[in-house]
């Protein structure tokens, strides 16, 4: 045992025992401090004598308290026991004094910690489910959500004025079947194209150019091959194309470059606009009497539909229009009464593409372009079919 007296102040251990106690420079760098007095009190320990320290160690450099004097307040939950030194910021305990006076550090080598933006205040009528708005990390939320969110019904209905445009492009439909097929050629391939716009926006994709163009271009070569096979085989002639224009979207849609899912949202609305136009081409096909009788019940039915009433109600007094305009209209050609199940008919398809159209909250552009093409194309095939079963 050393017969030295006590030292309170000795921090460095002797060399024998250096393995036991870390240095003071690191003691306190563990606790997050600096004491001033510790460079002061290692020096005067090691020039008490020529000694095996001094000559072997050198004194340990002295930290830059600017490198800390900014950082932002800490405290500890809970003090070390024994310790009533500075803490992480610089503050002194209530039973030292803070220093007098401080050196500032050299300007513009450190910047201050911006103070923290105050929390923003709950809105009271918030949602809990639902976490505050970001710039990123939050997916896109839709139209449609957010009316569901509100309590707002997702369905909006087109209107009077996509009524009334769907409305004359009916009338032109039977004006030019009953002027003939080339008369009505001029309508119909307005219908298609307005067809094809109206449901890749309706799917939400914008601008679709290349799927337009494809789904516009499936109905008019649907068209040229009614025109040039003749009336009697319209089925073969519109299945063939829509056999044709599947396996050409088919393959570009796999030389596409995009994501899967990209990819099969894209395919999937090409097909469907595809289909609508061709199919839109059966108002060719049919015979000129089932025309006029097919486009008035359309344009009946829409402006029933787009009268303030409530939906059942609207619902049936469309339909009702529909098979009366059926009559109406089949009494002056060779249908008579029975064109009341055809303007029935149609007035169902009509009903039905007007719903699609309205559906999962659609923009302006939408009603304008699938809320006016979708009630006609839709009654394209009953237009044919019962054209031919009623003849």
């Amino acid at each position: 045992m050393s017969n030295e007296p006590y030292d309170p102040y000795q921090q460095y251990p002797h060399p024998q025992q250096q393995h036991q106690y870390p240095p003071p420079q690191q003691a306190e760098e563990a606790w997050g401090h600096q004491d001033p007095y510790a460079q002061q009190q290692y020096a005067t320990q090691q020039w008490e004598g020529q000694t095996w320290d001094t000559q072997v160690h050198a004194a340990p450099p002295v930290a830059d308290v600017t490198e800390t004097a900014y950082l932002p307040p800490q405290s500890y939950a809970e003090p070390p026991q024994g310790y009533s030194g500075a803490d992480h910021s610089g503050a002194y305990s209530a039973a030292q004094s803070p220093p007098a006076q401080q050196t500032p550090p050299p300007a513009g080598r450190h910047r201050a910690a911006p103070a923290p933006a105050p929390p923003a205040e709950a809105d009271p009528g918030a949602d809990p489910s639902y976490g505050p708005a970001t710039i990123t990390g939050n997916p896109r939320v839709t139209d449609a959500q957010r009316a569901r969110a509100e309590g707002r019904s997702p369905i909006i209905e087109p209107g009077m004025q996509p009524a009334l445009l769907t409305a004359v492009l009916g009338l032109l439909l039977a004006g030019g079947a009953a002027a003939g097929q080339y008369a009505l050629l001029v309508p119909l391939v307005i219908l298609q194209g307005v067809t094809a716009a109206g449901w890749f926006r309706l799917n939400g994709m914008w601008p679709a150019r290349q799927g337009i163009a494809l789904a516009f271009l499936g109905g008019v070569a649907a068209d040229v091959a009614l025109l040039a096979t003749g009336e009697g085989n319209a089925p073969a002639a519109i299945l063939g194309t829509l056999g044709v224009w599947v396996l050409l979207v088919l393959v570009l849609q796999l030389r596409s470059r995009a994501g899967a899912d990209e990819r099969m949202a894209g395919l999937m609305a090409t097909l469907a606009s595809s289909a609508l136009a061709i199919i839109a081409a059966g108002h060719l096909a049919a015979t000129h009497e089932a025309v006029t009788v097919g486009g008035v019940a359309v344009a009946v039915t829409v402006l029933a539909r787009a009268l303030p009433l409530p939906t059942p109600a609207s619902v049936v007094v469309a339909l009702l229009a529909a098979a009366g305009a059926g009559i109406a209209v089949g009494g002056a050609t060779d249908f008579g009464s029975k064109g009341a199940l055809l303007g029935l008919a149609a007035g169902v398809c009509a009903v039905i593409g007007h719903r699609v159209a309205s559906y999962d909250y659609p923009s302006r552009f939408v009603h304008f372009t699938a809320g006016v093409a979708l009630p006609l194309a839709a009654a394209a095939p009953a237009v044919y079919v019962m054209g031919r079963a009623l003849g």
